[in-house]
C-alpha cells in the first residue's frame, strides 16, 4: 500500500487557510447531521506534569474517512525553541482500514483551528467587523491572523502578550507578512476596548479578557484554554455572550470558559445556543442583531483533524507526490 508522507513545512502549501475555512465548515456540518463517530479525547500527564499525550480518534461519513491524531502538548516548548504541539495524523481509508498517510500534526492543528475561528467569525461576527484584537502571540495568534484576513476586510490591528518582547516580534513579522499595521498594546484591556472581533488565542489558566470590556456588537473566539480547570474568559464574558462551541459534548466535559460559570451558578447548559454545524445547517440562528455579542468556544476536535488531512492527502495525490510502500498488502 502506498502511503503518503507530509512533513511540517508541505502542510500549508497544501492547506491554505482559505480552503481550510470551507473545509472546517463542510466536516462541522457533517459533525451536526451526525454522520460521524467521535469519543471524547483521551490524554495522559507526564509525571512531571511539564506536558501530556494526547489520543484523538474518528470515523467520518463526508468525507469518508478513519483516523487518529497522537499529539503531545508541552506549553513550555516555545523557551526551548520547540513547537507546543508536536505530533502526526494518521489517515486511514474505511473500505480496507489500509493506511493512507501519516500528516504532521503540529501543522495541521495550527491551520484547522484557526480556520474552524474563520468559520465561527464569518458566520457569526457582523459583516462590517475589522477591528481585531488577538490576545496571545503564539502560533495560534499567526494563523489567526490569516484567518480573521481571509473572512473579514481588517481595518485595525492591536495585540498584547505578557511578554512585550514577544509582542513586538509578532508585530515586526506579521505586519510586514500581511502588509498592514499592527499595534502593540500596553494591557489586554486597551487591546479589546472597542474591538469587534477578538481572539483568545493564550495558555493562561485564569481570564485574561473581562466582559465589562466588551463593546457591543463583538465577536469573541476563545481558543486558547481547552481543559476544565482553564478559562481566558471571566464570568461577566460569557454570561454576556450568546455562546456556540464545536461540539457541545466536549463543551460540557472539558471547556472551562464554559464549566466554571456553570460552576458559580451563573449559567446553565442551556446558555449553549448550539454548535456552528448548526448554524451552517440552519437549525439554529447565528447573530441576530448588530448589538449582541457572539461568543465562539473552541476545543479542537479529531473530525477537524480528520477532514484537514483528508484534504492534504488528496491535494497530494492529486498532485502526483509519491508515497511509501507501508504494509497493506493483500494475502493470498
Amino acid at each position: 500500500m502506498s502511503v503518503y508522507i507530509i512533513p511540517q513545512n508541505r502542510v500549508p502549501e497544501l492547506l491554505p487557510m482559505n480552503e481550510c475555512v470551507d473545509v472546517m465548515t463542510n466536516v462541522l456540518r457533517t459533525l451536526s447531521r451526525g454522520d460521524h463517530l467521535l469519543p471524547l479525547r483521551s490524554l495522559i500527564r507526564t509525571p512531571d506534569g511539564s506536558g501530556l499525550l494526547g489520543v484523538m480518534p474518528a470515523i467520518l461519513g463526508e468525507p469518508a474517512c478513519m483516523g487518529i491524531k497522537v499529539i503531545t502538548y508541552f506549553p513550555g516548548n516555545a523557551a526551548a525553541g520547540f513547537d507546543s504541539h508536536q505530533g502526526a495524523v494518521l489517515l486511514f481509508e474505511p473500505e480496507h482500514g489500509s493506511l493512507v498517510a501519516i500528516i504532521d500534526a503540529s501543522s495541521i492543528t495550527g491551520i484547522r483551528t484557526a480556520a474552524v475561528s474563520g468559520a465561527a467569525t464569518r458566520a457569526l461576527a457582523r459583516d462590517d467587523a475589522g477591528d481585531l484584537a488577538i490576545i496571545g502571540t503564539g502560533v495560534q495568534a499567526i494563523t489567526h491572523l490569516e484567518a480573521m484576513s481571509v473572512v473579514r476586510k481588517l481595518r485595525r490591528v492591536r495585540v498584547w502578550d505578557r511578554h512585550a518582547r514577544n509582542a513586538r516580534a509578532f508585530v515586526e513579522r506579521e505586519s510586514a507578512r500581511h502588509r498592514i499595521d499592527i499595534e502593540v498594546m500596553a494591557s489586554a484591556r486597551e487591546a479589546v476596548v472597542g474591538a469587534d472581533m477578538i481572539c483568545t488565542v493564550t495558555a493562561s489558566k485564569d481570564p485574561v479578557v473581562n466582559g465589562e470590556w466588551l463593546a457591543s456588537g463583538a465577536h469573541i473566539n476563545a481558543v486558547g484554554a481547552c481543559f476544565p480547570e482553564a478559562r481566558e474568559l471571566d464570568t461577566n464574558a460569557v454570561v454576556r455572550s450568546r455562546l456556540f462551541v464545536d461540539r457541545r459534548e466536549s463543551a460540557l466535559n472539558e471547556a472551562g470558559d464554559f464549566l466554571i460559570p456553570r460552576a458559580e451558578g451563573a449559567i446553565g447548559d442551556n446558555h449553549i445556543v448550539g454548535e456552528l454545524g448548526d448554524v451552517f445547517l440552519g437549525k439554529v440562528p447565528g447573530r441576530r442583531s448588530a448589538g449582541e455579542i457572539t461568543l465562539f468556544k473552541s476545543l479542537g476536535i479529531a473530525v477537524e483533524d480528520l477532514a484537514a488531512a483528508h484534504h492534504v492527502w488528496k491535494k497530494a495525490r492529486a498532485a502526483g507526490e509519491p508515497g511509501v510502500e507501508f504494509g497493506g498488502h493483500r494475502i493470498g
